[in-house]
């Protein structure tokens, strides 16, 4: 999700549209995700009036929501590295 505001400015459907293009996920899940993102300041939104509706509520990332963001990637990249030496039976002996 971090990743994702990271990029842009995006409103609730619109990260529900992006999310889905590469898994399933439903809006239900998005809005608690959301709230807590933004309850531990990792985000923050604002409303904009749309033309085709109800005003938008956008999310924007922050300052330590960055930090958050790099330090998640770092976290996932070093469990996929781990992972994948699983996989290929590349484990250090050390671990075992």
């Amino acid at each position: 999700m971090l990743a994702i505001v990271c990029r842009g400015d995006c409103y609730g459907y619109e990260l529900v549209n992006k999310i889905s293009e590469s898994m399933h996920i439903t809006e239900g899940t998005i809005y608690p995700l959301l709230k807590r993102l933004k309850d531990n300041g990792s985000i923050t939104s604002y409303i904009v009036e749309s033309q085709e509706g109800p005003p938008r509520k956008y999310y924007q990332i922050t300052d330590s929501g960055r930090a958050e963001k790099e330090r998640q990637e770092q976290e996932w990249q070093e469990f996929s590295d781990s992972i994948g030496k699983l996989i290929k039976g590349e484990q250090e002996s050390n671990h075992v």
